[in-house]
């Protein structure tokens, strides 16, 4: 008697709490930038909901499923410009997680956007509103923090630039719709993942 296995052609990557904290990322941050200016208060609590977020993911960096630890995904820079190299010639391996070059923009990027809401509350603080207002933070008034807000909020959206041009990149060189992955939770079955060595014992949490 034979018995007939079968592979499923995706296998989970990403966590559901990863994926809304991603999309959630991306729109309160694009509120945020695009209300500077003409509404004001929409702004302050997009920057709220961005503050937030950016706190749950340093969180889940740390309790969180395989994939959304730092420690699953934060490479040696040798390894990174190992990658690197590898993606510059087209024969880069393929990663679950973040790829140790995708590592460091969500690293550089997590770090911006923690400046940006951090500058954000100093801001409001001298102004007598948010958590860090009656602090020593709510000294550090005048037109020189506007200036460093603003030049850490087109700082990111640079990087958000180049975050999604890596995103185009990689998904063409690795034949994947990162993005879609990023909706689904899923990627392509492969036969051996770079982060994940089944043959030494390790088991996948999300090839399921």
């Amino acid at each position: 008697m034979s018995i007939n296995k079968t592979i499923s052609p995706t296998v989970k990557a990403w966590d559901p709490l990863i994926r809304v904290f991603h999309w959630s990322l991306v729109f309160f941050f694009l509120l945020a930038f695009i209300t500077e200016d003409d509404w004001l208060d929409l702004h302050v609590q997009a920057g709220y909901a961005v503050s937030f977020l950016i706190g749950f993911r340093l969180l889940w960096g740390i309790i969180g499923t395989r994939n959304a630890r730092f420690y699953s995904f934060v490479k040696s820079p040798q390894i990174v410009l190992s990658h690197l190299r590898g993606m510059l010639s087209f024969r880069a391996a393929h990663y679950l997680g973040h790829n140790p070059v995708a590592a460091v923009m969500v690293i550089a990027l997590l770090s911006s956007i923690a400046l940006v809401s951090f500058s954000g509350l100093v801001i409001i603080a001298s102004e007598g509103q948010g958590p860090l207002a009656g602090t020593l933070f709510s000294s550090w008034r005048g037109e020189w923090m506007e200036e460093v807000h603003e030049f850490l909020a087109n700082f990111t959206l640079l990087l958000i630039f180049a975050h999604v041009s890596g995103v185009i990149f990689s998904s063409f060189l690795e034949g994947e719709n990162l993005a879609k992955a990023m909706i689904t939770g899923r990627k392509k079955y492969r036969s051996q993942w770079q982060d994940f060595d089944a043959d030494k014992g390790g088991k996948n949490e999300y090839q399921i």
